[in-house]
């Protein structure tokens, strides 16, 4: 470990990523029942429970709705074709209101098993990195003089800053879809019943939408982490010796921001 505060510097802003990206893994491969020890499910649980019954009320009454909408009179209602219509409108909806939870469940589950898939077949166990680099980094920097160093203690702290906003930014993210899944989660009884009408049937679907949108989130995220990994495990070379030492930092330090969780930074096993 360098003595350096410059390489100190960077190597603190680097662990902040590399546990926050272990942090985004882990919370990617976590399902609402057991984020937490499971608390929060518990109370998301009794919510949805509770307007479960106000869910079967609205039922009915978007199917009233329905029916006075779609049917011009009495008459019409009568036809056997539109009884047979709205009855199975009414059960499919009553059904989607009792096994809601069951059904999000799925939903979520199915997703998992994609950003499952992503991460294992990325390779990301075997991220590699190019330790020759960081140490020839971590010595140029050592090698440069007092005023030479200050240009460079001023890459070193925009870099480090931009390294730790990113890492927060990106968290907030996993955990606001978290938060997400469960207020989509908590409310499904709602939308839900605008089924059993068809003019307010639309409700639903953009919920439904809204919430297969905010589970497939955890797949962007786990492609986004995988592409930036990716594209930093192959730092780029600081041999050529016709650049001044701020440029290569700044390109190394450009990098190396997105390594893998794991990966060492600049100046390490100096």
């Amino acid at each position: 470990m360098s003595d350096n505060w410059i390489v100190q510097n960077l190597n603190s802003a680097l662990n902040t990523w590399n546990e926050k990206l272990a942090e985004i893994w882990t919370l990617l491969t976590q399902s609402p029942e057991s984020f937490k020890g499971g608390d929060i499910w518990s109370v998301i649980t009794g919510i949805n429970g509770a307007l479960t019954a106000i869910g079967y009320g609205l039922l009915v009454l978007f199917f009233a709705a329905g029916i006075v909408k779609t049917c011009g009179s009495f008459t019409d209602m009568k036809k056997p074709e539109h009884a047979l219509k709205a009855f199975i409108r009414f059960a499919l909806a009553q059904g989607a209101i009792m096994y809601g939870m069951e059904l999000m469940t799925a939903l979520f589950s199915i997703v998992q098993g994609i950003v499952s898939t992503i991460m294992a077949q990325s390779g990301m166990t075997n991220g590699r990195r190019d330790r020759t680099s960081s140490r020839d980094c971590g010595k140029m920097i050592e090698a440069v003089g007092m005023l030479e160093s200050i240009p460079l203690w001023i890459v070193t702290l925009l870099g480090s800053l931009l390294i730790t906003v990113l890492s927060f930014i990106m968290i907030l993210t996993v955990y606001g879809r978290m938060f997400k899944l469960y207020m989509y989660t908590a409310i499904a009884p709602i939308p839900i019943s605008t089924f059993a009408g068809e003019p307010s049937q639309s409700v639903g679907k953009n919920f439904i939408k809204s919430y297969a949108g905010v589970c497939l989130e955890g797949a962007i995220i786990a492609l986004a982490c995988i592409i930036f990994s990716v594209y930093s495990a192959s730092p780029p070379a600081i041999g050529d010796t016709s650049l001044s030492a701020v440029t290569i930092v700044w390109n190394y330090v450009g990098g190396i921001g997105v390594q893998p969780a794991g990966a060492g930074g600049c100046g390490e096993s100096i």
